[in-house]
């Protein structure tokens, strides 16, 4: 059995949905299809999510452009127009103008966990219903009443002992052979709709592959596989034939954005090799993630993360910063929800480097700011160098301002601008 991940660069038209069928066509297996919305409709609902609360006028104007997109979608896959898809994906906008505007919620988390995840129900009932039309058979299963989770709005976790039951259940492979679901989305225990936090639908797609004991992954990307560096930043790239578990997590932490953080983790529980591939070309080799003992290909590694800031912090009797010190520090960030991406302190000093991508950041500095002096700077740069050399080094941050340098057996980091 296996899994399939596409994300929402390779459906983002009709016909990238019809280059979906042709990729799965070629498989004989029982088989698992993860899907993510289409093109940037995460990015739009979460424009309109926004808009909802200030410019309605401006709302409303969003929201049927996002309807006009998916409405040119499915005329140009549905050429019957007596296709019940049509008043499917009708009904499914008018409960999404219901959530907008009609139904009231105690915080902005959860109106966005019940709002964003349409997204992933528009893409997947299109692209079943079009395979069912081209006469390969699916299942489409609501993976919010499968994949169970707390009430962590925006970052739920999941119960995987409650989930197991109920993916045992659902993909069954007794009647089907090919199911289809949404990634990046669950359900709470009391019944309201949760996500997994952004790009979700990779941890979707090894959760699954997990409770199910899947042969293997695949995530079908626009690239060919894993890159040394992303081409969107870096001139020269090349691809990664293999890499070990061990490795990719060490790329995903630091911002390699081809692979999900979370993904890694319950594949290799279970010894799931993962592989990425392009469904642009997708008879190609791709990159393949699994139990490999060292890197061998002797390329460098390079891993950008921007909108980054350096929060400096310093007690104001110039104490040391000792443990119950670090202690409160931490407990700040987990108050935030914040994510550190790098620390370095010294006797008196204690930097950290986090992503600056929301109104938590500057939450976060005048909560400090009560027990410190503050120094920070925005608009940063993050840059991970793995298995460097110093022309490597000297390659990417020549004429760059250093702001902090860290340098391991194996990994380079660099805060610069």
């Amino acid at each position: 059995m296996l899994v399939f991940k596409f994300g929402g660069a390779s459906v983002k038209d009709s016909k990238g949905v019809e280059n979906l069928l042709n990729i799965v066509k070629k498989f004989s297996d029982n088989l698992v299809i993860v899907v993510s919305a289409l093109g940037k409709t995460t990015n739009a609902l979460e424009e309109i999510l926004k808009l909802s609360f200030e410019e309605t006028d401006k709302c409303i104007n969003k929201f049927e452009i996002l309807k006009s997109y998916h409405s040119n979608i499915i005329n140009d896959l549905f050429p019957d127009k007596n296709n019940t898809i049509y008043s499917e994906i009708e009904n499914e906008f008018k409960k999404l103008y219901n959530v907008l505007f009609e139904e009231k919620y105690d915080s902005f988390d959860l109106k966005y966990d019940q709002l964003v995840p349409f997204g992933e129900i528009f893409s997947t009932t299109i692209v079943s219903a079009f395979l069912n039309s081209q006469q390969l058979s699916n299942k489409w299963i609501d993976i919010r009443k499968v994949l169970i989770t707390d009430d962590t709005y925006r970052e739920a976790k999941i119960d995987m002992e409650l989930t197991k039951v109920k993916v045992d259940d659902s993909f069954n492979f007794k009647n089907d052979k090919i199911y289809l679901t949404q990634g990046f989305i669950g359900g709470s225990k009391k019944g309201f709709v949760t996500t997994l936090g952004r790009e979700g639908s990779d941890y979707t797609a090894a959760v699954l592959a997990n409770l199910l004991n899947a042969e293997k992954v695949i995530v079908w990307k626009d690239v060919e596989g894993v890159l040394n560096a992303d081409p969107q930043y870096f001139i020269e790239t090349e691809k990664l034939n293999k890499i070990s578990y061990q490795e990719a997590v060490e790329l995903a932490y630091f911002g390699a954005k081809v692979i999900h953080p979370k993904m890694l983790k319950p594949l290799h529980n279970k010894n799931i090799p993962l592989y990425v591939r392009s469904f642009i070309n997708p008879d190609g080799p791709g990159t393949e993630i699994d139990c490999f003992k060292q890197y061998d290909q002797d390329l460098p590694i390079f891993v950008l993360k921007k909108d980054q800031m350096l929060i400096s912090l310093f007690p104001k009797d110039l104490s040391f910063v000792m443990e119950d010190e670090l202690s409160k520090i931490f407990k700040y960030l987990s108050e935030h929800r914040i994510k550190v991406n790098l620390i370095q302190n010294s006797a008196i000093s204690f930097s950290l480097c986090i992503d600056n991508a929301n109104s938590k950041a500057k939450q976060l500095i005048e909560r400090f700011k009560e027990d410190y002096k503050v120094l920070y700077n925005d608009q940063l740069e993050l840059l991970t160098i793995r298995h460097y050399s110093d022309d490597a080094i000297n390659k990417v941050t020549k004429g760059r301002k250093i702001y902090i340098e860290q340098r391991s057996r194996h990994t380079a980091h660099f805060v610069i601008r």
